[in-house]
């Protein structure tokens, strides 16, 4: 027996997905059919019940006829859980590691893959600000969700969230008072424009769109956790033929690149701190 009201075979349940996922693909675009099972039934089924619907055949049907209703279930697929200087020994090994290694170059790309509503990107243009060379770097934030790359380019943030970004900052080496790059406002905290001077935030697809430039660093934390194992593979491949010679590749902390075909193809740049270059 299923979890969840409106099921009883679970062959039936993975059928009825996999019908649900092809004709997202077949009618939009969207493509979750490599997404992480469990996780994707979970989010099929909360938008099912949502929707106060008893199938997700049902689903399906909507989705197909109401706008509305797909905006919001691709909202549910996004995952968007960030925040500033989110592990910070992540951010402080890249301050002492990586900088030093990106100061040699005469002008600097950086991408920021599945960027979300923001916060890292805003914590890279922090850092590289701080270690000056914030000016000859150009930072592309993607993500597939244009709603929270609108949040992203706001620069509007809770007031809640600064002291535990603070405390993450101070912990990443910040070199400042945090409180110096913003502004509290009705709405929330403001960031300084002057952080997202040189960022173009784009929509990407890492599953369907392919490389658009050559990067001396790619930053793409805790997105490929939700990816299964034949996603990732064809992730890291986009990555690795995005990465300059001697680039910087960074993962989130429960991500690795050693169970990959590419593996032997970088070299850690700290340890315990998921940073790989780019050797081959």
């Amino acid at each position: 027996m299923s979890d969840y009201p409106g099921t009883t075979n679970t062959e039936l349940e993975r059928i009825e997905i996999d019908l649900l996922l092809e004709g997202l693909y077949k009618w939009c675009g969207y493509d979750y059919r490599n997404y992480a099972y469990n996780s994707i039934r979970r989010r099929i089924w909360h938008r099912v019940q949502s929707e106060k619907l008893s199938s997700i055949t049902g689903l399906l049907e909507k989705v197909l006829h109401d706008p509305a209703c797909l905006k919001r279930l691709v909202a549910d697929f996004s995952i968007n859980v960030t925040e500033m200087f989110r592990d910070p020994l992540f951010f402080l090994n890249f301050r002492e590691k990586v900088i030093p290694l990106l100061r040699t170059y005469p002008s600097i790309r950086i991408w920021h893959a599945g960027c979300s509503t923001g916060e890292e990107v805003y914590s890279m243009a922090m850092l590289l600000q701080e270690e000056g060379i914030y000016d000859k770097t150009k930072i592309y934030a993607t993500d597939i969700n244009a709603n929270v790359l609108k949040a992203a380019k706001s620069g509007i943030f809770p007031l809640k969230n600064m002291k535990k970004y603070t405390n993450n900052y101070l912990k990443a080496g910040g070199k400042k008072a945090f409180s110096d790059y913003y502004t509290v406002t009705n709405s929330g905290v403001l960031f300084d424009a002057g952080l997202t001077k040189n960022v173009v935030f784009a929509q990407h697809n890492l599953v369907t769109d392919r490389s658009f430039n050559e990067f001396h660093a790619i930053i793409c934390r805790n997105v490929l956790i939700y990816f299964d194992k034949s996603l990732q593979q064809r992730v890291h491949e986009l990555f690795y033929e995005s990465l300059c010679l001697f680039g910087i590749l960074g993962l989130g902390d429960k991500e690795s690149l050693y169970n990959t075909d590419r593996a032997t193809y970088y070299e850690d740049v700290s340890t315990g701190q998921k940073l790989y270059r780019k050797i081959k």
